[in-house]
């Protein structure tokens, strides 16, 4: 029998965490068995790359867009379907750790539909930022920018928690300085690609919105413009 008081040893996971998670598994998956002749028949080969066709972010086509005034939603689409597909399993397992670290707590604070959010629209912060700062020669695939905004969301619970105790704020900022100095680390040992920029215009637009999606953001916003 169930006591009132009873505390799980472990917190459940955020609902929307899990079924990104699944959501993003299942089409590796998919891809996986389909590779491997196990389903879908022959044309299941080549699924991933029909995915990445059809799915990954093109800076090619947002300069089409913009240069002809044509914005077909099957290709403004791509700004939020980029991050479900990924070049391997590897990288999309990688994906699905920080998803589940981050979503976590970010999910905890901010709410199931304010993680969701945060997570999209990263993404497509993401997307811009690589495409306007950059002249990228390769589409842009794979989860790493929206979970980028949920380590830029994550990283302003922490900025904001030390700003009530008058603690030194720069400190929430570690994370993400040892993560970029990792991926340029590793740049320069295996060299890559530029998409570490998509993962910084990520964190920027998860750190941003965190100050409206945050419990009780647009009441602190609000006070803030009538004081001034």
């Amino acid at each position: 029998m169930s006591s009132p008081h009873y505390t799980p040893a472990v917190n459940p996971l955020p609902p929307v965490v899990v079924a990104l998670v699944l959501f993003i598994m299942g089409i590796e998956v998919a891809f996986s068995l389909g590779a491997r002749g196990m389903i879908g028949g022959p044309g299941a080969v080549g699924w991933r790359l029909s995915a990445l066709n059809s799915y990954a972010f093109s800076a090619d086509v947002l300069g089409w867009m913009w240069e002809t005034g044509r914005w077909p939603f099957e290709q403004l689409i791509r700004f939020v379907t980029y991050p479900f597909v990924h070049g391997s399993m590897t990288q999309a397992i990688f994906v699905c750790v920080f998803v589940l670290a981050m979503g976590k707590m970010v999910g905890e604070v901010f709410g199931g539909v304010a993680m969701l959010i945060i997570f999209v629209v990263s993404g497509v912060g993401g997307a811009l930022a690589y495409a306007l700062l950059l002249d990228p020669r390769y589409p842009l695939v794979g989860g790493f920018p929206p979970v980028y905004g949920l380590i830029g969301a994550f990283t302003w619970l922490l900025w904001r928690g030390l700003s009530l105790v008058g603690a030194n704020q720069a400190r929430a900022f570690n994370l993400i300085a040892v993560l970029m100095g990792i991926q340029l680390l590793f740049g320069l040992l295996f060299g890559g690609t530029n998409d570490w920029v998509a993962d910084l215009g990520g964190f920027a637009t998860g750190f941003g919105l965190s100050f409206f999606l945050a419990p009780g953001g647009w009441a602190r916003i609000r006070d803030r413009m009538r004081r001034d």
